[in-house]
């Protein structure tokens, strides 16, 4: 970028260092905190911090029948517990029904393809050694007739820049996928925006496809700009800490803190949602999974730090609506970190004054979501 300016990246790295000058951080809640700095090659600021813990939910363990009478009685089937019905899992998230009824006559489809409650449920973690009592599980089966699978979306679809950690591991043959994405839709299906993390039992543990869709033009050809099929340092079958930070200039991936893939090109701009699923269609993409075969996203914890638009939607209105930036009355003066804490989901306080050299040589304040502004800088 031409001038005196700089770039939106640079930036956030000059105040990274600022941000990081002490080396011991205090440990403090989201109530003491005013925004969030992410450590990585694409450090950025949010100001706002959510931890979801699975580990320790054996009150709530039970694995539903995955033999189900039709596609009906699949997509209509009760939660698996009271816990999804609770306002602790409602105000975050909601279980989805939908089918993929409506594509099977023009898509590449060859499977009636289900979301069903039943498929989102708590099981006790049966690992030698294991880190947790419990975790999430998100199934898919292939039935007789139909593939039954599971997916959640948050209630929320007003997120626009986020940092998204999942500690978590798929099981399972090949012919599923399990994913964790940002999603904005649209009728037209180039005009969709999405950042992906996807994993594909059909391929080797150490290869995840990472991609901003749309990946194919109007013309079906493939965008290889838009995708990477990356080799990454811990097999997916193995807990791992997979993250995705979306930020205005590029969605970068991460798995247990390795920078695995960066992508630049058609970066989701808009408020979008946030979405976890395990599921399979059948199509060349996911591959075929044999009759009563079921693979699993198994998750111990979701966290997120994020920016959100101004007000919420309810999830119903898939395309969403413009909205402007959440404003702030006042700077960003309590910056925090989850990344430098020694305690998962507990942040730490790095700078009591936003941006400001204790020493009083130099004192910076930028008020939070102007950090984007800095982009723009010339």
């Amino acid at each position: 970028m031409a001038g005196k300016g700089v770039s939106w990246t640079a930036g956030l790295g000059i105040l990274a260092t600022l941000s990081h000058a002490r080396a011991d951080y205090q440990t403090t809640d989201d109530s003491h905190c005013d925004c969030y700095l992410t450590n990585g090659s694409t450090g950025a600021y949010f100001t706002t911090h959510k931890f979801f813990d699975f580990r320790s939910m054996a009150d709530h363990v039970n694995v539903p029948s995955v033999s189900i009478s039709s596609a009906d009685a699949a997509s209509q089937a009760d939660t698996s517990n009271d816990y999804f019905n609770s306002k602790e899992w409602t105000d975050a998230w909601g279980i989805q029904k939908w089918n993929n009824s409506a594509n099977l006559d023009d898509g590449d489809a060859r499977i009636l393809m289900v979301n069903s409650p039943a498929n989102v449920y708590f099981d006790a973690n049966t690992d030698i050694n294991g880190q947790s009592g419990t975790y999430l599980t998100l199934r898919t089966a292939r039935l007789d007739e139909f593939q039954t699978a599971a997916e959640f979306e948050s209630t929320s679809q007003t997120y626009q820049y986020l940092s998204a950690r999942m500690y978590a591991r798929t099981v399972g043959p090949s012919g599923a996928i399990t994913a964790m994405f940002t999603y904005r839709g649209s009728d037209d299906p180039n005009a969709i925006q999405e950042s992906d993390l996807e994993i594909r039992t059909m391929d080797p543990p150490d290869v995840i496809q990472y991609t901003n869709q749309p990946s194919y033009s109007r013309t079906g050809d493939a965008v290889d700009q838009a995708t990477r099929n990356a080799t990454v340092p811990v097999g997916w079958d193995d807990w791992a800490v997979h993250r995705m930070d979306w930020s205005p200039e590029d969605t970068t991936w991460y798995v247990d803190g390795v920078n695995v893939s960066q992508i630049s090109f058609q970066t989701p701009r808009d408020p979008s949602y946030l979405i976890f699923n395990s599921w399979s269609d059948g199509a060349n993409w996911s591959g075929n999974m044999s009759v009563g075969d079921e693979a699993y996203l198994q998750i111990q914890w979701i966290e997120l730090v994020y920016n959100s638009t101004a007000g919420e939607q309810t999830s119903d209105d898939s395309n969403g609506r413009k909205r402007g930036l959440l404003k702030r009355e006042n700077a960003c003066k309590k910056v925090c970190s989850i990344d430098e804490t020694h305690t998962l989901g507990t942040p730490v306080l790095l700078q009591g004054d936003a941006w400001g050299l204790r020493s009083g040589v130099l004192s910076i304040c930028i008020p939070l979501l102007a950090v984007a502004a800095l982009q723009m800088m010339v």
